[in-house]
């Protein structure tokens, strides 16, 4: 199967949001987030991309399917979130795009969709101006108890992106876990890369 992954504006960018929101809930319910998550805060979270043309989001389809999708904004559009965790780094937040996410359904992975994701979102940073894109992943133990026994981390391919973790510099999310009843606060670990080195 080829897929076909562009970025969406206008129309297509508006008839692919509840697909999206879906696609959040659907890949994230897998470790390492166990997100139990809702369409109706799914929708509210996406709705920066409707409003903010410095926004970015990339589409994977299969024929007319939405099977992927990865976004981006401008870290200012989360200093309410991530001030507190960039504090003391040393980056103006101003200077980082923050790549928000990559959702990818399990039988389309494998075929360079995640590198694309990155180099179109990469792309678009430089195009608004960006000196950093940066991203973060939530850390769990390693005896977490849902953990799977082939589970391998992405690190690896993040390296070869050109990322480094940002020592220190850590969010703190709630979201309800699979199988919990009330929401917890989850560590997550910001990566940088700087846009004008080889990665």
């Amino acid at each position: 199967m080829t897929l076909r992954i562009e970025i969406l504006r206008g129309e297509a960018l508006d008839a692919a949001l509840d697909d999206v929101a879906r696609l959040r809930i659907t890949v994230f319910r897998d470790w390492p987030y166990l997100y139990d998550g809702s369409l109706e805060y799914e929708r509210k979270y996406l709705e920066v991309y409707r409003q903010s043309d410095q926004t970015v989001l990339v589409g994977a389809f299969d024929g007319t399917r939405l099977v992927g999708a990865a976004t981006g904004t401008p870290m200012l559009d989360h200093a309410e979130d991530f001030a507190t965790a960039f504090e003391g780094a040393g980056y103006d937040l101003v200077n980082i795009f923050y790549c928000a996410e990559s959702v990818l359904l399990p039988d389309y992975r494998g075929q360079g969709a995640g590198h694309r994701f990155f180099d179109l979102r990469e792309a678009h940073a430089r195009s608004v101006g960006a000196q950093y894109t940066a991203f973060c992943g939530v850390q769990r133990p390693a005896d977490h108890p849902m953990r799977p026994a082939d589970y391998a981390p992405l690190d690896p391919f993040w390296r070869k992106r050109g990322y480094r973790p940002l020592d220190g510099v850590i969010a703190r999310f709630s979201w309800k876990d699979v199988g919990d009843t009330s929401e917890t606060k989850k560590p997550l670990q910001f990566w940088i890369r700087d846009l004008s080195s080889e990665g």
